[in-house]
């Protein structure tokens, strides 16, 4: 049995994530407390450390193109809470990111207390969203439409769509996933459907809608 909680924190800011690391100590029982500068090393923390008990990820990081950074990490561990932390605080990006899956929103304006409020209330099985916010109801179809699709992909097509965004091609795809490559045309096909699209290009084009400033209006 592991002695203490494991966390990961994903986040460019240096300051930052000393702020965050010390919230977290100040929750007593932590075993280890991992560090990514990139999105890339937030990725290889979260493979490497199946034992995690939480993430906290920043949307605007080297790597990651807002909420899609949330949803390929997802993809990896399930399980696994994902708390964002993030200066994009508007009700938009933290509704969104709570239908996207994560546990919990954390403002880059929140307190020490907050940051460790928010972290306990997590831990304990619970979604922590900043208090006295109104977070309404989404008001673009399009996004509307896209999330209930990307809520509808398993795990693992969640997680190719994310290495797709990346670039990868699919022979990369299968051997970092280690299945064949049959196996990932299967998903590509699969996430195609899912998400109504004809190509990988728009798949992807699809995902960058879910972007690291939601409210931006397109084109």
């Amino acid at each position: 049995m592991p002695s203490g909680y494991s966390f990961v924190i994903a986040d460019d800011h240096p300051l930052f994530r000393g702020a965050l690391r010390e919230a977290l100590a100040g929750i007593g029982n932590v075993a280890a407390i991992h560090e990514a500068g990139d999105f890339e090393s937030a990725k290889a923390l979260v493979v490497a450390n199946e034992d995690v008990d939480l993430v906290l990820l920043d949307l605007s990081m080297p790597g990651a193109s807002g909420l899609s950074g949330l949803i390929s990490l997802r993809g990896i561990h399930p399980a696994v809470p994902l708390v964002v932390v993030s200066a994009h605080d508007d009700p938009a990006t933290i509704r969104r990111a709570l239908d996207l899956g994560a546990s919990g929103f954390i403002s880059k304006s929140a307190s020490m207390e907050e940051i460790r409020d928010a972290v306990q209330l997590v831990l304990a099985g619970d979604i922590a969203a900043p208090v006295g916010i109104d977070l309404g109801v989404e008001r673009d179809p399009e996004i509307s439409d896209l999330i209930k699709r990307l809520q509808a992909l398993t795990p693992q097509q969640t997680r190719v769509l994310g290495m797709l965004a990346e670039g990868l091609l699919n022979k990369q795809i299968a051997y970092e996933l280690g299945v064949s490559e049959a196996t990932i045309k299967a998903h590509v096909s699969a996430i195609l459907q899912k998400l109504g699209v004809d190509s990988r290009t728009q798949a992807v084009i699809l995902l960058s809608k879910i972007g690291s400033d939601p409210l931006q209006p397109a084109g």
